[in-house]
């Protein structure tokens, strides 16, 4: 199996450019996943986000986990446990409007790096995406302007921040559960020392290398609709550790907009899967998550299915 696609993007517009691009292109055909390094947020900014979401998780939420999961997850448990998570989270929300002077206990530097950090992350998707419409032969901005609905006027962004204690009996249960991520493209900071992150490839568990100062890109399933399955969300899971420092991970989900439509871009509907009834379907993204909510942890082409059985008039292919 080939290597954990890593991705310099700092070579992006040099004379390495169709190379990057390429290799952005076999990353979202092949994996769903890839990393990136040199992504324009410098490693001492990334430190000081690491460091300040440590001290949270320790001040803050260390202790409510032992008492509200660890004791009653683990008490008495004999069979593995496919019912909880072992991870401590909260949920800051950036668009359409921050929830982040609403959200308790963070200090006032925390709130202002991590609004630093969503600004800084927003930007990148919105590259991300641009690339991959370059890559996809869709003119550019054309998967921002799909994650936008009537009245919406743009997309959702969030971070769930997570951190992963350590568990004693990591054979009994998953830090998180298998699922693919529902929106649109996902930008993950994990920690740099602790592992636990992996997606099925070839129906094999693979570890996605915790890399220092990097930033683990992967495809949601909104872009699996508009790219007609070009390009696939992924199954992905965080294994629980013994490791006595836990492991962090801050996720950030760049969504479309609660009413945005969504459906196969055109220039990407082949008319012999027209025919063969082989298109996504086309639906509201807020319907597709009130779904989703109630079976993340499911496969996800029941998902697709179900929405296909209650979509608006079909696709137009080119």
């Amino acid at each position: 199996m080939a290597d954990f696609p890593v991705i310099d993007l700092g070579k992006l517009n040099g004379p390495e450019r169709a190379t990057i691009m390429a290799q952005i292109e076999d990353a979202c055909a092949n994996w769903g996943f890839f990393e990136l390094v040199n992504h324009g947020l410098s490693p001492e900014f990334l430190d000081t986000v690491e460091r300040l979401t440590k001290e949270h998780y320790k001040e803050c939420m260390e202790q409510k986990f032992k008492e509200q999961v660890a004791s009653k997850v683990l008490e008495g448990a004999q069979a593995e446990n496919t019912e909880t998570d072992w991870e401590s989270t909260f949920f800051l929300r950036h668009l359409p409007q921050s929830n982040i002077y609403e959200v308790p206990d963070l200090k006032d530097e925390y709130r202002k790096v991590m609004k630093e950090f969503a600004s800084k992350l927003e930007k990148l998707a919105e590259e991300l995406l641009d690339l991959l419409c370059e890559n996809l032969g869709l003119e550019k901005g054309y998967l921002k302007k799909a994650f936008y609905g009537p009245v919406a006027k743009g997309p959702t962004f969030g971070t769930k921040v997570s951190n992963y204690p350590p568990c004693p009996k990591p054979e009994l249960i998953k830090g998180l559960r298998a699922h693919t991520d529902a929106g649109g493209i996902i930008l993950l900071f994990q920690d740099d020392k602790v592992s636990g992150l992996q997606l099925l490839k070839d129906d094999k568990w693979v570890d996605v290398p915790p890399l220092r100062h990097s930033i683990v890109i992967n495809i949601g399933d909104q872009l699996e609709v508009i790219t007609n399955g070009k390009y696939k969300s992924v199954l992905h899971r965080v294994n629980a550790q013994t490791d006595g420092n836990g492991r962090m991970s801050l996720a950030s989900f760049y969504n479309p907009g609660s009413d945005a439509v969504i459906y196969p871009a055109p220039e990407l509907v082949e008319k012999e899967a027209e025919e063969k009834n082989q298109v996504y379907p086309k639906f509201v993204f807020e319907d597709y998550m009130k779904l989703y909510s109630t079976v993340k942890f499911q496969a996800k082409e029941p998902r697709f299915e179900a929405m296909k059985a209650a979509a608006v008039a079909p696709i137009a292919t080119t």
